[in-house]
């Protein structure tokens, strides 16, 4: 379902993924929702979103994490 709303173009956001027709990247919205923003705060905020984009840009973000990449955390000691 995202690639109708997911676009990157390297001429747009330096080729950041981005809502079709915007410059409101997929990352924008992940950092929104991680700061504890709802759906309905980000389409306040952005009011040519829709909640589909928004959930287009969840799914693009988890297949993106699907690849068989390793993403080394640091462990916090105590």
């Amino acid at each position: 379902m995202y690639k109708n709303f997911i676009h990157s173009n390297p001429t747009i956001m330096m080729g950041k993924p981005v809502i079709k027709g915007t410059r409101i990247t997929v990352e924008l919205i992940l950092e929104k929702l991680a700061a504890g923003e709802t759906v309905d705060d980000i389409l306040s905020a952005h009011p040519h979103l829709t909640e589909d984009a928004v959930r287009s840009a969840l799914s693009f973000a988890a297949e993106a994490l699907r690849a068989d990449v390793v993403y080394p955390l640091a462990e916090v000691t105590k």
